[in-house]
């Protein structure tokens, strides 16, 4: 009975307060829309957003599907870039301290600084936003998948040197499990950044036409002042955040749940 009453707790503390919540937050911000008679081109209501959404659907969902894309894109390559690139920093100190300042330069460096030469240097429109996006979503990989491959039991290295344990064996039998839990938590980060730089390199290319995404859409709904539709496409945006989000998180748990302490310590043994 007490597993079944804290299986009923951890539902309502993970799905329901969340969802209560957003309700909450909706119905408040109609409420002081209609009170306050603020005009749709200020502030449209939820109601007038998500009517927006409905009847702008087909344009929105092609805008949708094309953001979509470029994030995906951008984030398989930012992972696999970033997973050689933290296996070259492992190998020697003397690599990494020569290859991590650039990686640090590309953190720091805005997108929407680099973005204009890459789209003048790269001719394909998609390529160029997709390279702008991997560009802002790369570093989280290479810090936490690095970090993971450096995290490793010293004792376990020994015991793998002892028995004479060649570089790639410790390097996929030692570091690179020790590594996953840092690798999916660098997954959740660098998804939702993947879906940011793409967005960010939409706004800068200002592309249209039958291939533009959401940030397009976004730019001639306020050349416009077509503010629901702004709103519809905000949410679009935010929606897809959360299920990339909610993706890794689940692969992560799906992947370390028979094995890791971050994943089973909340489980009953």
């Amino acid at each position: 009975m007490e597993i079944s009453l804290k299986n009923i707790s951890e539902i309502i503390q993970k799905n329901i307060l969340p969802v209560a919540l957003g309700f909450s937050v909706l119905i408040g911000w109609e409420v002081l829309v209609e009170y306050f008679e603020i005009p749709p081109y200020l502030l449209p209501g939820p109601i007038l957003m998500f009517k927006t959404l409905w009847s702008d659907r087909l344009l929105l969902g092609s805008a949708l599907w094309v953001t979509l894309k470029i994030t995906f894109f951008s984030f398989c390559l930012a992972t696999l870039i970033g997973v050689l690139l933290s296996f070259l920093l492992v190998q020697s100190r003397q690599i990494e301290r020569a290859l991590l300042p650039y990686a640090v330069l590309l953190q720091v460096t805005p997108i929407v600084a680099v973005a204009p030469l890459i789209i003048i240097w790269v001719k394909d429109t998609t390529l160029s936003l997709v390279i702008c996006a991997s560009l802002v979503a790369l570093f989280p990989i290479i810090s936490n998948t690095t970090l993971g491959l450096k995290s490793i039991d010293p004792d376990l290295m020994n015991y793998f040197k002892l028995n004479k344990a060649k570089r790639l064996q410790i390097l996929f039998r030692l570091r690179i499990p020790s590594a996953l839990p840092y690798f999916f938590g660098g997954l959740r980060i660098s998804s939702g950044l993947a879906l940011i730089g793409a967005v960010v390199a939409e706004f800068v290319a200002g592309t249209g036409g039958t291939g533009s995404g959401l940030a397009y859409q976004i730019l001639q709904a306020g050349f416009q002042l077509n503010i629901p539709r702004m709103f519809a496409a905000l949410l679009l945006i935010s929606l897809s955040g959360i299920f990339l989000y909610s993706t890794m998180a689940w692969i992560s748990k799906t992947a370390l749940k028979d094995w890791h302490s971050s994943e089973t310590s909340g489980e009953e043994s």
